[in-house]
């Protein structure tokens, strides 16, 4: 593993709603999965005024991290 740190591409959207976020990002998931560079098992969701309160889009990844549902019915939890 390289020593160089990793960086994150916030990316604010118009969405209103957890769930519509969280069904985005399985979309973007779904369309630029074959970039090895962008980590999705990663992905949390923010309100754009409580950017340290994040909700995790896809619970434990398993054996596969990009694969898995997105998160339902959750509230936001603190994560890191």
């Amino acid at each position: 593993m390289s020593d160089e740190p990793r960086w994150t591409i916030h990316l604010p959207t118009r969405l209103t709603g957890i769930e519509a976020a969280a069904r985005f990002a399985a979309a973007l998931r779904d369309s630029l999965g074959h970039l090895d560079v962008v980590d999705f098992a990663e992905t949390t969701l923010s309100a754009t005024d409580r950017p340290l309160l994040r909700t995790r889009v896809w619970g434990d990844p398993g054996p596969d991290p990009a694969g898995g549902d997105p998160v339902s019915d959750r509230t936001a939890s603190a994560d890191g």
